[in-house]
């Protein structure tokens, strides 16, 4: 290959200030696209264009420009023209000076960066770049999880008692069980002569757990209930069937207590203050109606009226009993239910109603206060220590005329003694049969609950009571020391 003299490879290139002009000619030539562009885009907002950038080849081609190119330029506006002349002036009498500006800055680069290098693997700053960057990672997800659209469900009812009575009442009801009273029967042959006996249903009512105590659970009934069973079968919400043992029972207020494996519950009811309750206080009555088929059926009602006397005749005797009235379906099975206040407590126990013909809303119920202290009696000692008199009662108007004519003719009211124990404090101290009860320590006694009532509330045992006692006509005191 021939060699070319330094001459001819000069005078084949292109001299400095063409390849200026040439540059700047490009730079100005570009803008003016741009610029047209720009206004041909104002109309269209969303027209699209793509700018590319230039390769060699190209930068080779623009080294090499035509004269028809050079003449484009020439065609420039004079402003344009004007500020081409000067940058190319300004150009060439700097060109030296930003070689060495960039060749200093190229050198600073270079030492800083090997600086850079040396000195950052001795610091926690890419543990903290990294540290930063996971944060910004979690931040930017938490951000999008709060934005996230999730599918739109069906939530399920706030539990709450203030607002609904439902959520109340399901509660309650898992402590509501049926309770089937089984009896013996006895089963006769052809002679008539007894030769085998079966437990029978007699009968079905209800009950409440208001207590978990270790391996045992109480359930409060009525006595009514639960009397004259050989056997006892509790059925309790789940479904489950437990055999129940009874703890106590009292005949008198109809209370009773039983109690059952505690494995099968979960909940118990509180009882709540019946003597807050006041005529149109809201009330429900949960329990078994018509037997354990129709369990734990929910009646609403108000409370009626408080602090009524109902007269009841029991196994232990007649007795006044004070009950609530409600409005609260009550029917036969919801015996020994609970009648609730709408924060879920027991006010009651339901006991009976009055089902005469043509009345309609008449249920009573024992009240809480009333039951506690009997029940803890119960769970205590099995039965309720009441002061024993030791004699039998009839009213004034059960007895025959034929043992009321040596009364005044005024006398309308008291009770007749047709038996006494031998055993007894009214043997003890004189009483005898056909003696007629008109006053205990000067209180009037009007019937035979009167006379239990103040027995059983007013006097103690080893308390002194003066009765006044018509005897054969004659208006008598006889004092009887209680026994202890």
């Amino acid at each position: 290959m021939e060699g070319k003299n330094d001459n001819e490879f000069k005078k084949n290139q292109p001299n400095e200030s063409e390849r200026i002009d040439n540059t700047i000619a490009t730079e100005s030539s570009t803008e003016t696209t741009e610029f047209r562009n720009s206004e041909e885009n104002i109309q269209a907002v969303d027209a699209a264009f793509t700018v590319k950038e230039p390769d060699l080849v190209n930068n080779q081609e623009s080294d090499e420009k035509t004269e028809s190119e050079v003449t484009k330029e020439e065609v420039l506006p004079t402003e344009m023209d004007q500020a081409r002349t000067t940058s190319k002036f300004e150009k060439k009498t700097s060109k030296k000076r930003n070689i060495k500006g960039f060749a200093s800055t190229l050198v600073a680069g270079v030492i800083g960066s090997v600086l850079t290098l040396a000195v950052i693997p001795h610091t926690d700053y890419i543990e903290s770049f990294y540290l930063n960057a996971d944060n910004q990672v979690i931040s930017s997800s938490q951000q999008t999880g709060k934005s996230t659209v999730k599918e739109v469900t069906a939530q399920p009812t706030a539990v709450t008692t203030t607002s609904s009575i439902a959520d109340t009442v399901e509660k309650v009801s898992k402590t509501i069980v049926g309770i089937i009273n089984y009896q013996q029967s006895q089963n006769n042959n052809f002679n008539g002569q007894s030769n085998s006996s079966q437990s029978v249903e007699s009968g079905s009512g209800s009950g409440v757990i208001f207590q978990k105590s270790g391996e045992v659970a109480y359930i409060v009934t009525n006595n009514h209930v639960v009397e004259g069973a050989a056997k006892l079968e509790v059925s309790l919400f789940g479904g489950e069937k437990a055999t129940a043992e009874v703890v106590g029972t009292d005949a008198l207020t109809d209370i009773a207590v039983l109690k059952i494996d505690a494995k099968y519950i979960t909940t118990t009811a509180d009882f709540g203050d019946s003597s807050v309750l006041r005529p149109g206080d809201p009330v429900y009555a949960i329990g078994n109606p018509l037997g354990i088929d129709l369990s734990r059926t929910v009646t609403q009602g108000i409370v009626s009226a408080t602090n009524r006397s109902i007269a009841i005749t029991s196994s232990a005797g007649n007795w006044d009993t004070n009950v609530i009235q409600t409005d609260a379906a009550i029917n036969p099975g919801n015996s020994g239910g609970a009648l609730i206040n709408p924060q879920g407590q027991v006010i009651g126990i339901n006991s009976l109603k009055i089902s005469e013909s043509g009345v309609e809303g008449l249920g009573f119920a024992i009240p809480s206060n009333d039951l506690i202290p009997i029940v803890n009696e119960l769970i205590k000692s099995g039965k309720i220590e009441r002061p024993y008199l030791g004699v039998g009662l009839a009213d004034f108007d059960r007895i025959s005329q034929t043992y009321l004519q040596n009364l005044p003719n005024n006398t309308t009211k008291g009770v007749m003694l047709t038996s006494i124990d031998p055993n007894s404090a009214a043997a003890s101290a004189g009483l005898q049969v056909e003696d007629f009860v008109v006053s205990m320590n000067g209180t009037q006694i009007a019937n035979s609950s009167e006379l239990r009532k103040y027995l059983y509330t007013k006097v103690s045992d080893g308390d002194e009571i003066k009765f006044g006692v018509y005897r054969e006509g004659k208006l008598i005191t006889v004092n009887v020391k209680l026994a202890k």
